[in-house]
């Protein structure tokens, strides 16, 4: 199965920093399926080894914004912002079989990206003020209704969430989230993404 293929499972998505293979792992046992490198201090060597950490888990892995690093970290796709390279850019450096995510803040940029045969899911926010995106403002709740009522691809919902408001956006329609300090500043990183992906599962468990 293709990393493509394998996206459509994905639930909760985590964006972090390089972290030893041990922490990763143990944010994939507690329910993280789709993992995220995004550092800004490496330069490219140390993206490079970094990345070695996030291989080889039960997870999909995803590199932020260097399609041209994919091959040499054996990525599973990469992700680009609005200003970053197209996604059809990006697939002409990653290939077919592999993942392109794309960055969206509003609804003619989410319709973009639902549109192009490149993207295969979008990022949906930020819901909430962040300081991982200094300046951007927040698209709110009502965005990720938006996404949930016009959107045909997996999206995620991302910015600010966790354990304690992610049931803000599954209400509105959102069955994956995105989160970075939920798990990065947590004492215990499989004990909080258990618990996101609970959260995240709770409509479902309600309703049989």
């Amino acid at each position: 199965m293709t990393p493509r293929e394998r996206l459509s499972t994905a639930r909760l998505y985590l964006v972090c920093p390089a972290r030893p293979r041990d922490w990763i792992a143990a944010a994939v046992r507690g329910g993280a399926d789709l993992i995220q490198l995004r550092d800004k201090t490496l330069d490219d060597e140390q993206l490079i080894e970094a990345a070695r950490a996030f291989t080889g888990h039960d997870a999909l892995f995803i590199l932020n914004d260097r399609p041209d690093l994919v091959e040499a970290t054996r990525a599973d796709g990469v992700h680009v912002g609005q200003d970053d390279m197209t996604p059809a850019e990006a697939r002409a450096l990653i290939g077919p079989d592999r993942v392109v995510g794309r960055s969206t803040h509003a609804p003619a940029q989410a319709q973009a990206a639902d549109a192009d045969p490149e993207v295969d899911y979008l990022a949906v926010g930020p819901v909430h003020t962040t300081p991982t995106k200094p300046g951007r403002p927040a698209a709110g709740l009502h965005y990720v209704a938006h996404a949930a009522s016009a959107v045909n691809k997996p999206w995620f919902a991302i910015g600010g969430l966790d354990a304690g408001n992610v049931h803000e956006v599954v209400e509105r329609g959102a069955t994956r989230i995105v989160v970075v300090r939920a798990i990065t500043e947590a004492e215990d990183p499989e004990a909080a993404a258990r618990e996101l992906r609970a959260a995240l599962e709770e409509p479902a468990r309600a309703g049989h």
